[in-house]
């Protein structure tokens, strides 16, 4: 893991195109500002994981899903 310092107005770039800039330090808070292209997903990590675990559930067949698509018509 990479680990820098950064002040108010300060910011890091990822790669060509991502930015990340601190905004504001407030109490024990950072607001951070990213600019990256819209074809770029930008997640709070608890909401990555989200949606990660509702992912890995969608994918899952059950035993009579499967039969279903087998054998759409009970026959």
């Amino acid at each position: 893991m990479l680990v820098l310092n950064r002040k108010v107005g300060e910011s890091v770039k990822i790669a060509n195109d991502i930015e990340v800039k601190v905004v504001a330090i407030e109490g024990g808070q950072i607001k951070l500002g990213i600019e990256a292209p819209r074809d770029v997903d930008i997640h709070r990590q608890e909401v990555y994981e989200a949606i990660q675990r509702e992912n890995a559930e969608a994918s899952i067949l059950n035993k009579s899903m499967i039969d279903l698509i087998k054998n759409p018509k009970n026959e």
